[in-house]
């Protein structure tokens, strides 16, 4: 069952049915004609999942003519995209949505320098920025949030858990449920109940301040700053990026990275947490560590065209080990960089399992509030597979414990460098 259907059906089991006005009616039957013709006009098929989408379109639709709940036209809609047996298709409930994602609208600006994951149904810190209000604050890796703005956090997470516990987006939606909800407004405070490292409860008002990185929009995504950490660990390179977007920025702070370390023991490109973006991103930053002509990342097809993830090695390239770290909510782009690059040998993965959402989609709002989300394109790897719904496995599993956090480790990353190490010593 895909993402969007089973958060349809989680939402569907604990909704009281509701007759619908006629104005109601109407807008179902609106929504229902905009589904069916985006599908129509956008799917990478012309005849989408093979069907004859005009007869689908004409034995439904006196069904929805006669839905008398939203819980009955929704049924319509999501039976209707349930056909394709694709994900990244699928009707949001317009309350469930703003369960999971906090009813917040996201501006990007402001941060309380925390950033989190879900570990063991417990929201917990991962890293706190130093510059933070977080930081300020005495927060440190591995405690666990409790309350935010005096709402506990638990009851959200179960309503999260049950929403998409059938989907690989998981880790994913969780981490954005919590994290939406430590939004606010630059110069506000916000009010934290945590769990220390002796699990001891820890009550802070956290200063909501200026994120790092550079305001960047790009089309349907939100607002969001961006930013890339270059730094040596060692003799290694190590790279973190939050976005696959702002290119003048950030394809020269990686660049600069790569061509300064080119005789460096090994290089990590870290992206746990991020989203993805603009695919050919990818590319352009797997040209610095392939030297050999005619390789692909993968390929998307579209309606009307085909785009190849063709790399093209710089003059000079990086030839020696190289650890790309991952996690649950690495996703889209992120998931064509790894995954294509552990297809063409070149990169070892360390980490968890990516997010599975390789596919560009996009989220409306229909005519009758719910919301639509839809893809346009198809992504398959070098190696024939496709990235959605399956994602890029580790070649090492090294998940994130609160433990490890609280003793100021970092699995995935640890063990990339024993890696790079191990690879990098002489042979007798």
């Amino acid at each position: 069952m895909g993402l969007l259907r089973a958060a349809a059906a989680a939402f569907v089991a604990c909704s009281l049915v509701q007759a619908l006005t006629p104005e109601q009616k109407q807008q179902n039957l609106e929504s229902f004609e905009y589904v069916w013709k985006t599908i129509r006009d956008k799917h990478w098929e012309k005849d989408p999942a093979g069907l004859n989408w005009q007869a689908v379109h004409d034995e439904l639709r006196p069904t929805i003519e006669k839905a008398d709940t939203m819980e009955a036209a929704r049924a319509v809609m999501s039976g209707m995209l349930a056909r394709l047996h694709q994900s990244h298709f699928g009707i949001i409930p317009n309350d469930l949505y703003s369960q999971v994602d906090g009813g917040h609208s996201r501006t990007g600006e402001s941060t309380t320098g925390l950033d989190v994951r879900v570990v063991n149904s417990q929201a917990v810190v991962t890293s706190v920025d130093p510059d933070s209000g977080a930081s300020a604050a005495g927060v440190r890796p591995g405690w666990v949030i409790v309350k935010i703005a005096g709402a506990d956090l638990a009851p959200v997470l179960q309503k999260a858990v049950e929403a998409y516990k059938n989907s690989s987006t998981l880790d994913l939606m969780l981490r954005r449920t919590v994290m939406s909800r430590l939004e606010g407004k630059e110069g506000e405070s916000i009010e934290i109940e945590f769990l220390d490292g002796k699990d001891q409860p820890v009550t802070a008002k956290i200063v909501q301040g200026r994120p790092k990185g550079v305001l960047t929009r790009l089309g349907y995504l939100w607002p969001s700053h961006v930013w890339i950490e270059t730094r040596r660990i060692s003799n290694i390179g190590y790279i973190r990026f939050n976005m696959f977007l702002d290119p003048p920025h950030v394809m020269s702070a990686f660049g600069d990275a790569v061509a300064s370390c080119l005789k460096c023991d090994g290089f990590v490109i870290d992206v746990r947490g991020n989203p993805g973006g603009l695919g050919v991103m990818a590319m352009g930053m797997a040209g610095w560590f392939i030297d050999k002509q005619d390789q692909r990342l993968g390929t998307l097809f579209m309606r009307d065209s085909t785009l190849k993830f063709v790399v093209f090695p710089r003059a000079q390239v990086f030839s020696g080990p190289l650890a790309i770290l991952v996690d649950g909510s690495s996703a889209s782009t992120s998931e064509i960089l790894a995954g294509g690059m552990k297809d063409l040998g070149r990169a070892r993965i360390f980490g968890s399992r990516t997010a599975a959402a390789a596919l560009p989609s996009f989220i409306e709002v229909l005519p009758n509030g719910d919301g639509f989300q839809y893809a346009i394109a198809n992504y398959i790897s070098e190696g024939g597979k496709p990235l959605e719904g399956i994602g890029v496995t580790p070649d090492l599993e090294t998940p994130i414990t609160r433990r490890a956090l609280l003793d100021g480790k970092d699995p995935a990353l640890d063990s990339a460098i024993d890696w790079i190490e191990s690879a990098r010593k002489p042979t007798n």
